[in-house]
């Protein structure tokens, strides 16, 4: 299944799930349904071109949401384990049930659990996938060591983040969470206090650095920058049209790529 044949599915999907509907935006906005949509499904294309074909492959996705990843990769066949916390797991039964029409949804195996309680085997996994997820574990440091520890050798993770080094996006944040960069919330299902990231995002450099310490090298040539231009651009030209644009734009401006693209997508090599 291609990623626009899942989204037109998916947006069915949201139609029937009020939940879901008000979470990922698609249809509260008809000004911003293009512009959102490239971004999710590029995202989503990132991870699926960077896995592959090899269906007998190992997969766990850190902080999995409302599964929306796992699902898609179970509909092209892979088997897919993965952890999340809070409010998004009660929907997830009744997504595997509405996914069920069109694939095998038993190839999903998603639990209620905190990456630090969840005893990942060692030497394992050939993907370990983090969707605007890495920037909320911590401590980072443990939290990489656990991801090193759960990858066969020349296993990667697939990471996609928001760019720290975007202006925009850096001044937003702090005037929401001023320096406060690490917060704790009570989990009742967990009976403990959960140390998070409070949108902690950082820049290539300071993940290169970090992924390092970890013995985790990012390929350079599987970094991506996505979305640059605002919502009204998607009223002149076509979703397609922007998206070249912006991929020849952030290779050939420094500037531009550092400062004012949004998405920041790597892989970093075991």
């Amino acid at each position: 299944m291609t990623v626009e044949e899942f989204f037109t599915l998916f947006k069915d999907e949201l139609n029937t799930n009020e939940n879901l509907k008000g979470y990922y935006r698609f249809l509260n906005n008809t000004e911003l349904y293009e512009f959102r949509k490239a971004y999710f499904c590029q995202r989503l294309e990132y991870v699926a071109n960077n896995i592959g074909n090899n269906k007998s492959v190992k997969i766990f996705d850190i902080g999995c949401g409302y599964g929306t990843t796992a699902i898609f990769l179970a509909l092209n066949g892979f088997t897919v384990e993965g952890n999340t916390l809070e409010y998004y797991y009660k929907q997830i039964n009744t997504r595997l049930q509405y996914w069920s029409k069109y694939g095998d949804m038993s190839k999903v195996n998603l639990k209620y659990e905190n990456l630090f309680d969840s005893n990942l085997k060692n030497n394992y996994y050939n993907y370990v996938i983090t969707i605007d997820v890495l920037h909320h574990l911590e401590p980072i440091n443990d939290a990489l060591k656990i991801i090193y520890s759960s990858l066969l050798p020349n296993g990667k993770l697939i990471a996609c983040e928001e760019n720290g080094k975007n202006i925009i996006n850096s001044t937003r944040l702090f005037l929401k969470r001023g320096n406060k960069r690490i917060i704790e919330f009570y989990d009742e299902n967990l009976g403990k206090k959960v140390k998070m990231g409070n949108e902690n995002i950082r820049n290539l450099k300071n993940w290169t650095n970090k992924l390092n310490e970890a013995e985790l090298k990012i390929n350079k040539d599987s970094i991506q920058y996505i979305r640059f231009y605002f919502p009204s651009k998607y009223k002149k030209q076509s979703a397609s049209e922007i998206i070249n644009k912006e991929q020849q734009l952030w290779k050939t401006n420094k500037f531009y790529k550092n400062y004012f693209f949004h998405g920041l997508n790597f892989v970093a090599v075991k």
